[in-house]
């Protein structure tokens, strides 16, 4: 296969949210609230486990009045606030403001790193002249975030859930970025780190490879493994 265009996923594949501790660390000085160890740890593992940080990991139980939002999180960007400040609510923190922060924290760009190899794979593409999109199911803008970390020069086109009304594996969405790209499908690989979101790019025929979504400092070669390009293997 001639790959002619790439598409990429976002978190966990391209870049990687900060952890749990950081977050709430981040917020606690944006709100200037300070708490004993104990209490933060409480905090921290308590948010952890209700899924409450977008990008982190998996909340344990989703709560029945908040189970229409999150199955629909990434449609639009009021459900996906729904639906994270709905789950953080669940724990309880300090300061009521906390909870808006840190919702709000998570889309900054600096609560974002991008995987080691990243800028490096995209950047050997662009000098191939393969074309490169960004298929995200997310619930608000994530372009300041490559622009911020230099990779967005390299992206040719984003399609994010939230302004199609659509969230992957719906196949709608990777048409909609193959045709962005001007390229059939056949000749195009999705990269991603969920077998079922990212998975629904192979009912167009696309090619569909995986990442592992680990913590940066452990995956630092993830994307240049899969041998997208000739340059980088």
């Amino acid at each position: 296969m001639a790959i002619k265009g790439v598409l990429f996923d976002f978190s966990g594949t391209l870049f990687r949210i900060e952890s749990v501790r950081a977050w709430l660390t981040g917020a606690l000085a944006e709100r200037e609230v300070e708490l004993r160890a104990a209490e933060f740890e409480r905090c921290a593992r308590e948010l952890e486990a209700a899924g409450a940080l977008p990008g982190g990991p998996s909340p344990r139980r989703v709560p029945e009045r908040l189970a229409e939002a999150w199955a629909l999180r990434d449609e639009s960007a009021a459900r996906h606030r729904e639906a994270y400040i709905g789950l953080a609510r669940q724990v309880e923190l300090p300061d009521p403001g906390l909870y808006d922060t840190l919702y709000e924290r998570h889309r900054l760009p600096g609560a974002w790193l991008p995987y080691p190899d990243a800028a490096e794979v995209l950047a050997a593409l662009s000098d191939e002249e393969v074309a490169v999109g960004v298929v995200s199911n997310i619930g608000w803008d994530l372009r300041p975030v490559f622009r911020a970390h230099g990779l967005d020069r390299w992206v040719d086109a984003y399609v994010l859930s939230f302004e199609y009304g659509i969230q992957k594996p719906d196949a709608r969405l990777f048409r909609t970025a193959c045709t962005l790209l001007g390229q059939d499908p056949a000749d195009v690989v999705m990269v991603g780190d969920d077998r079922v979101a990212d998975g629904g790019a192979a009912a167009l025929g696309c090619e569909v490879r995986f990442v592992d979504h680990l913590p940066v400092d452990e995956r630092p070669g993830g994307l240049r493994e899969l041998e997208l390009t000739r340059r980088v293997a």
